[in-house]
């Protein structure tokens, strides 16, 4: 695994005597896409103000390549880029315009650095157009184009594709990417949009009444997988194998849209294709629906995401 660029370490917030985010720990490497996921109200942006310094940290702390934000703010601070909420663009002025003026807050940034990320955001050509003529996706790439200014190791997106047609979508997707394995920069993304967060995150944090409750990746589905999984057959005749599997392997299928479903172990399939072929029963298909982020989602919260 690389290097952890963000590290949480028991991170903490209370208001009053009401503790609403109870001792978050967790690490973010260089070059991986983080996904930040919850119920409305779970913590997700109080989290995210805490990890760049626009909320007071009760207790804990968040470390920066190494650089704590409550102790080393200001040296912890440049090696983040982060919308949070919508990018902030002067509508008046053309993107290059925007750039530029954000570039003269930034010590060091030259017109080298402004023509890089122009092109790594692909807005070559739109770039001397006025902000106020651009689409929301091609907002949404100046902004991540301002926040990469400064070359930052670790880069915060706070819904970065709401709003977005799904179009823009898959433009902010593949950006996102794109940053992480080409510029080895750690992205971590807080969405609502589930089957956006699958396509383009390497492992999800699944937040919850201000708590961590899992951390997996996206791509790991045996991390997830029970032990008895759903198995869809096409099968001939369909009766006779459900007859089968009930007298040869005990196992109770039943009929559902024309195909024989049932409940099994992975390991057991080949012995059942086995005795169907034995037995005269044409296997045409046999599919194992995949549990998406969605399904595992509402399975560790127990709940709706609006919930």
């Amino acid at each position: 695994m690389s290097e952890a660029a963000m590290k949480i370490i028991n991170l903490k917030k209370s208001i009053g005597k009401k503790e609403i985010i109870k001792g978050l720990d967790f690490e973010i490497h260089k070059g991986e896409v983080f996904g930040f996921i919850g119920p409305n109200g779970a913590g997700k942006t109080t989290t995210i103000r805490m990890m760049v310094g626009l909320m007071k940290i009760t207790d804990g702390d968040v470390h920066i390549l190494g650089k704590s934000i409550k102790q080393d703010y200001k040296e912890a601070i440049k090696e983040v880029g982060a919308i949070v909420e919508n990018p902030e663009m002067y509508p008046f002025m053309t993107g290059m315009q925007n750039l530029k003026h954000f570039a003269r807050m930034i010590p060091g940034v030259t017109m080298e650095n402004i023509k890089e990320v122009v092109s790594l955001v692909n807005l070559e050509k739109a770039i001397h157009d006025k902000v106020g003529k651009y689409s929301l996706g091609m907002r949404q790439r100046l902004g991540i184009a301002q926040a990469l200014l400064h070359h930052p190791s670790v880069l915060i997106l706070d819904e970065p594709t709401n709003g977005l047609d799904p179009a823009g979508i898959r433009e902010i997707r593949h950006y996102v990417r794109r940053l992480a394995t080409e510029k080895n920069v750690a992205v971590i993304i807080s969405s609502h949009l589930l089957s956006e967060v699958e396509l383009m995150c390497d492992r999800i944090g699944i937040i919850k009444n201000g708590e961590l409750i899992a951390i997996q990746s996206v791509n790991d589905n045996e991390q997830m997988e029970p032990e008895a999984i759903t198995v869809q057959l096409e099968v001939r005749p369909a009766n006779k194998a459900i007859e089968l599997l009930k007298t040869n392997h005990q196992i109770d299928a039943t009929l559902t849209r024309g195909l024989v479903t049932l409940q099994i172990g992975r390991e057991q399939i080949p012995n059942i294709i086995k005795t169907f072929v034995e037995h005269d029963v044409s296997v045409y298909q046999v599919e194992i629906p995949k549990s998406t982020l969605e399904d595992k989602f509402f399975d560790v919260i127990g709940e709706s995401v609006n919930g």
